[in-house]
């Protein structure tokens, strides 16, 4: 019986494909696994095998043609056959074949896997024995780039001739051995972007590609702190967290490093003389950022009580716009989920933001000795147009003094 060879979907995205080199004509005998045509894809130019064997009845295009998935390249049988039904038989829009990925140095591409054999094929695999190596021009390719020995290689084609198939699950480091196929469904949810997250992402955005960020880490040891709140925690009608010790402390520090609290206004840099604290806030849509003003003013309950009350409004969605204006200065803390260090992206119009690792225990030298220390990682984020390196290494050097030494917090 007569069978038609098509295009058939040689990369995971081609729509048509370009016939770069015709390899037969009519009256050749071919063989399964024997290359037809060269084909130009939109990634590469691969050989397109015959899934069919006999002799070359018909040959539809040539060299040159550009032709639709589906469309009729040859038509092989036996001599003399009737193969008129193929030449009127409708152009298949979809070849129904399963693909495999084939990586080559141009391109990751995917090609047709044989899904069916003729009936002079012989299916029980043979191995190559003999001195010439029995291959097709595409099943040489796919070795080549998955790094298979073919001399270790069944083929399945006539007279043990190695086709595509062949390679379909062989393993390049044991080229006998299949390799493990894992399968799933792929799957994705589409979720629409809410306002708070295209205001935040525009803002981002912006603050990282006009502002100038360069960034300083210190490691501050908070041994003292740890045992003050734990002092503190059984004095206090209300628990302080070491995130009110940074934000009392960076507060501090921004009034002796009057720099650091400041504003690029183009023409103009604004220095503040108040100083007020914007505190991150994460809430399922994104991020916000209210304020604790006049925090260098305040005691370390006073922000402790402020700082729980904004959170509780952010996590509620009753934060007002007019909460988070003013910032002059921002901290972000992820240390109470585990991150050691991280940098944060300036949040306009300030000229800094501090991020803030979470305590961990790690060995220190004290004195000659080591030691387990509870140490904490601190990095600031600085716009440079504003804030010099010595400037903000000053301001960090200043608030490592005052978190090592919690008690002047206090005072």
């Amino acid at each position: 019986m007569a069978e038609a060879i098509r295009l058939g979907r040689m990369t995971d995205t081609m729509e048509e494909g370009f016939i770069a080199e015709l390899s037969i004509k009519v009256g050749d005998t071919i063989k399964v696994g024997d290359s037809v045509a060269d084909v130009e894809t939109d990634k590469a130019t691969l050989p397109l095998e015959s899934y069919y064997s006999g002799v070359v009845l018909y040959v539809a295009s040539k060299k040159g043609d550009s032709l639709k998935i589906g469309d009729l390249i040859a038509v092989v049988g036996k001599a003399g056959e009737d193969y008129s039904a193929l030449l009127t038989a409708p152009a298949t829009p979809k070849v129904e074949t399963k693909e495999s990925a084939v990586t080559t140095k141009e391109a990751t591409i995917t090609a047709p896997v044989e899904t069916s054999a003729p009936s002079t094929i012989n299916h029980q695999p043979a191995t190559n024995t003999d001195s010439r190596l029995k291959a097709s021009p595409l099943a040489k390719v796919i070795a080549k780039e998955k790094g298979i020995d073919l001399s270790k290689v069944n083929g399945s084609g006539e007279e043990g001739r190695i086709v595509k198939r062949d390679l379909e699950n062989v393993n390049a480091a044991s080229a006998s051995t299949p390799a493990k196929v894992f399968t799933g469904t792929e799957s994705y949810t589409d979720t629409r972007v809410s306002q708070m997250r295209k205001t935040i992402a525009k803002r981002l955005l912006q603050s990282k590609n006009e502002n100038p960020h360069f960034y300083l880490t210190v490691d501050v040891n908070m041994d003292k702190a740890v045992a003050l709140r734990a002092e503190l925690n059984t004095l206090l009608p209300a628990k302080v967290s070491f995130n009110d010790f940074v934000i009392k402390a960076s507060a501090l520090a921004l009034r002796q490093n009057p720099a650091i609290n400041t504003s690029w206004l183009g023409d103009t840099i604004r220095q503040y003389s108040h100083i007020h604290i914007g505190m991150a806030v994460a809430v399922e849509d994104g991020l916000l950022v209210p304020v604790i003003k006049f925090a260098d003013n305040k005691s370390v309950s006073d922000i402790s009580a402020e700082a729980k009350a904004w959170g509780e409004k952010a996590k509620t969605k009753k934060l007002l716009p007019q909460d988070m204006e003013g910032s002059t200065f921002t901290i972000s803390n992820l240390g109470m989920f585990g991150i050691e260090e991280f940098t944060a992206i300036i949040n306009e119009p300030n000229a800094c933001i501090l991020a803030v690792g979470g305590i961990r225990q790690t060995p220190i030298v004290v004195n000659g000795e080591i030691k387990v220390g509870n140490m904490m990682k601190l990095t600031l984020s600085s716009d440079h147009r504003v804030v010099d390196g010595a400037v903000g290494a000053k301001f960090m050097q200043t608030l490592k003094q005052l978190l090592e030494e919690p008690l002047r917090l206090f005072l």
